[in-house]
């Protein structure tokens, strides 16, 4: 009977340390939305949505494999993008980006790039649709 109670604490820091464990590896993993003000404070790697700034362009150099162009997130703060990667599929017909990177030197180094498209059918009646 005495050793009853001692199974039940050894138990319970094992639950409690394999718990601890899974909760420092979801908060590691997960990646939050920010913008560019946010990510600038938070110093680690985010997610901001915006859309390219068309006017300032964008370039690619096949040398050093680096797309860059500029974003401005939902708040209208404008941050220049480097991927180090092609160009994105349908990047100019993009109506918003989503960008994963980290800032520095006042550079969004991004590790992806996701665009939104446009749907096909947006827009479109009934009657233009084909028939099935």
């Amino acid at each position: 009977m005495k050793n009853l109670p001692w199974k039940y604490i050894i138990a319970g820091v094992a639950i409690l340390a394999l718990a601890w464990v899974g909760i420092s590896a979801l908060s590691d993993s997960s990646i939050e939305y920010a913008t560019v003000d946010r990510a600038e404070k938070l110093g680690k790697t985010v997610q901001i949505i915006g859309t390219w700034e068309k006017p300032s362009g964008w370039t690619y150099d096949a040398q050093s494999n680096t797309f860059a162009f500029t974003l401005r997130d939902e708040q209208g703060k404008l941050i220049p993008v480097e991927l180090n990667g092609a160009k994105p599929n349908n990047f100019e017909a993009a109506v918003s980006v989503v960008v994963k990177g980290r800032i520095e030197d006042g550079v969004l180094k991004a590790s992806n790039v996701l665009t939104k498209c446009p749907s096909k059918y947006e827009g479109q009646s009934t009657d233009a649709m084909p028939a099935s």
